[in-house]
């Protein structure tokens, strides 16, 4: 069963739904995710919906290249990344950017990024 949560970047102009069921969030401890505190969801593209500020986020990409880190132009908070997953178009939510999500009642899951 899926819920639709809403969130976005501290200023607001990044807003955006997102339908999943979130229980259990990734932290990886790959040299991004680490610095930034990540803790992603993932969904398929399907599942989200960007509500404003599609031309005030910033592209970030590292590495191979794959994932489109966002983050807003205005206040830096990256709420959600893109990117191609082995079941086609993902999207990755950062959890601590949710607006109904309690932090603390999510099984954190280690996901050793520094591998990949």
């Amino acid at each position: 069963m899926t819920d639709k949560h809403t969130g976005g970047c501290h200023c607001g102009r990044v807003r955006y739904e997102v339908e999943a069921d979130i229980k259990e969030v990734n932290a990886c401890n790959c040299s991004l995710c680490q610095k930034r505190g990540y803790l992603l969801v993932f969904v398929p593209r399907s599942q989200f919906t960007l509500l404003s500020g599609e031309n005030d986020q910033t592209d970030y990409q590292f590495y191979r290249k794959v994932i489109h880190h966002l983050f807003c132009s205005t206040c830096g908070v990256s709420s959600f990344a893109t990117g191609e997953g082995k079941s086609g178009q993902m999207v990755a939510i950062n959890a601590r950017c949710l607006d109904d999500i309690d932090l603390g009642a999510l099984t954190i899951k280690p996901v050793d990024g520094k591998s990949f």
